[in-house]
């Protein structure tokens, strides 16, 4: 008996040494929304930091409103790739727990 919780701590202790350092790693992955067929671009971090907004000069400032939904639509767009790739790059971590399904790490 002692053995397993021995054992089961050890594996406690891994896997939030593995979660800490994923949480890092993720701070350093970026990844791209786009909207308007390019026309504006959001480059985001996994741990939704912005980083760069671009806006193609051709869009132009004459339709404030359309650019304002744009920009909205792009963010929207990489927030929904860094949930993508957080899942895909925690998935392998959290294989053998026995999760629930929509059950997400970190809490």
């Amino acid at each position: 008996m002692r053995g397993n919780i021995g054992q089961l701590m050890k594996q406690a202790q891994q896997m939030q040494e593995n979660m800490r350092r994923m949480q890092e790693q993720l701070g350093s992955i970026e990844v791209e929304g786009q909207a308007g067929s390019g026309a504006i671009k959001v480059v985001m971090t996994c741990k939704h930091e912005v980083r760069r907004v671009t806006i193609d000069p051709a869009l132009g400032a004459e339709d404030r409103e359309m650019l304002e939904d744009l920009l909205i639509a792009a963010f929207n767009d990489a927030a929904r790739k860094v949930e993508e790739t957080v899942s895909e790059k925690m998935g392998g971590m959290t294989a053998g727990l026995g999760l629930p399904a929509g059950f997400k790490l970190p809490f």
